[in-house]
């Protein structure tokens, strides 16, 4: 038989080599044809076995959070601390559901936030906070750990899920972040949900815009009700395949002016994502954030000074976030699939799950 031949019977039949040694071997020991294919059939075994190893001995993992702040159990009802466990397990699943099926990193980040920024809970999508001038204005932001693309949005008005929209800015576009008409335009353009701006409006929010405006023209509200500082909302996950992604979605800060946009829309500062180290997604007082870029601090000291995650989390949030007198949290998920969380506020809103422990997780505060 042929090299040429044997390549049309057998696919891949002397890929590494393998098979046509073998063959050669058994005329010059006598063996037996059979007995010769039968060796090569478990050469080709082993053969694939080795290619495939790396991704069998992958586990996915993912984590969220919903927002950190002034977060105690004083300040939270059960029904209310139930809604909020209820709402990121679900978010949990939607991830799970597709991490499960052997699906990419980005389709989970971008299924999990698109589950909070339709709840009224938190602060993105439908739940999110007031301007001056009494509209909610949007951003958003997706990463891609395996090729560093990245998709954001900014000062969005009509689009019902910012984080699908930042999701086509990366697909579909050569830039990172669109803001405002053209970012609407672009979603019109490619076929994403716009709602009216009534969509966004919800009794809870309208009357923390009105107690903060009692206070002056231009304060800001930070601490939204007293349970939830900052409700911004993001996920982290690592696919089976070991790529990693981060998002996050926010509606800004109540009473905002000037087209103002935070962290969360900024590459580097709310959201980060490489194969090469971690994915982490932000929560917080957006200008500390951006003044100290955060996120991709985060994974910078994970991969130059070879930082174990959470000790990486804990120096940006506990020293240098807190010596500039900034409050908030991230979530970060190393390329093992190790989970981090880390946060200088009473308590965070925050999930995790993974293949090993596929149960969802939720936790609230500090404790």
């Amino acid at each position: 038989m042929g090299r040429r031949a044997s390549k049309k019977i057998f696919p891949n039949f002397d890929k590494h080599g393998r098979g046509l040694r073998i063959i050669r071997r058994a005329a010059v020991l006598g063996m037996g044809v059979i007995a010769a294919m039968v060796e090569m059939t478990g050469a080709l075994r082993d053969a694939a076995a080795d290619e495939t190893t790396g991704d069998a001995s992958m586990h996915y993992a993912i984590a969220i959070h919903g927002g950190a702040g002034t977060i105690t159990r004083g300040s939270m009802t059960p029904k209310r601390e139930s809604e909020y466990r209820n709402k990121l397990s679900e978010a949990l699943l939607a991830a799970r559901q597709i991490l499960e099926k052997g699906g990419a990193a980005l389709d989970a980040v971008e299924a999990a936030i698109v589950v909070m920024e339709e709840s009224p809970l938190f602060n993105a999508g439908k739940g999110a906070v007031f301007t001056a001038d009494g509209r909610n204005e949007l951003d958003a932001s997706i990463m891609d750990g395996a090729t560093l693309n990245a998709g954001a949005v900014a000062g969005v008005t009509h689009v019902r899920n910012p984080i699908r929209l930042a999701r086509s800015v990366l697909d579909h576009s050569p830039h990172v972040l669109l803001a405002g008409q053209g970012a609407e335009e672009f979603a019109r353009n490619h076929g994403i949900e716009l709602v009216p701006a009534t969509w966004f409006w919800t009794e809870r929010r309208f009357r923390q815009l009105l107690k903060v405006q009692e206070k002056g023209e231009h304060a800001l509200l930070l601490d939204h009700d007293g349970d939830h500082r900052f409700g911004t909302v993001g996920a982290v996950v690592l696919d089976a395949k070991g790529n990693l992604a981060a998002g996050t979605s926010t509606g800004g800060l109540t009473n905002k002016a000037w087209g103002r946009i935070g962290d969360s829309p900024i590459i580097g500062a709310g959201t980060y994502a490489s194969n090469r180290s971690c994915a982490v997604s932000g929560t917080g007082q957006g200008e500390y954030f951006m003044r100290l870029t955060i996120a991709r601090e985060i994974c910078a000291l994970v991969e130059y000074r070879d930082m174990a995650l959470q000790a990486a989390a804990d120096e940006m949030i506990h020293h240098r976030l807190k010596h500039l007198g900034g409050a908030g949290g991230v979530i970060a998920l190393g390329k093992d699939g190790t989970i981090a969380f880390s946060f200088n506020t009473e308590g965070m809103y925050r999930g995790w799950l993974d293949s090993r422990d596929p149960d969802p997780k939720t936790a609230i505060y500090k404790d």
